[in-house]
């Protein structure tokens, strides 16, 4: 194809810019998902495990109802693996005062501790990748970022 022949950028499909970087940000997500994924396994946990445990320790006490919301899965989920970190000794269960059937989660000092040794080694790949950017690029980003999200919020995702 010549250069004359070549379609000219104004008359690609309404959208085609943002389909483009729809698949490259799909394609960085599963790059990022990996390597993350990989900085966990060396300290000993699933991205699954760690959500919980980074979770619980910015705020302990929830309920596994109020912890599958914030983790957007289901409490399904979260049962049979908040079930696995407490035989591992990572959580604990305590009843609640007044409600019989739910429990409140709180870490154990292990538990704590394998959730910092997480949380370390993913601020350790965001500054080795994101925190190469110019502070700036990053602002941006994040400006980006955020109406992208709110934009999916309106249409209902």
């Amino acid at each position: 194809m010549t250069a004359s022949s070549r379609p000219h950028p104004t008359d690609a499909p309404a959208g085609a810019d943002a389909l483009r970087v729809w698949f490259r940000f799909i394609r960085l997500h599963r790059r990022v998902v990996a390597a993350v994924a990989a900085e966990l396994k060396a300290v000993g946990l699933s991205i699954p495990q760690f959500d919980v445990l980074s979770t619980l320790s910015e705020r302990e006490g929830l309920t596994q109802q109020d912890l599958a919301e914030r983790l957007y899965v289901t409490k399904g989920n979260v049962s049979g693996l908040i079930d696995r970190l407490v035989e591992a000794g990572l959580v604990e269960r305590r009843p609640i005062p007044g409600d019989r059937r739910s429990h409140a989660l709180h870490l154990t000092e292990a538990g704590l501790a394998l959730a910092r040794s997480g949380i370390a080694a993913q601020q350790g790949y965001v500054a080795r990748t994101l925190g190469r950017l110019p502070p700036g690029d990053v602002a941006e980003l994040e400006r980006v970022v955020l109406a992208w999200r709110d934009a999916a919020r309106a249409d209902g995702g």
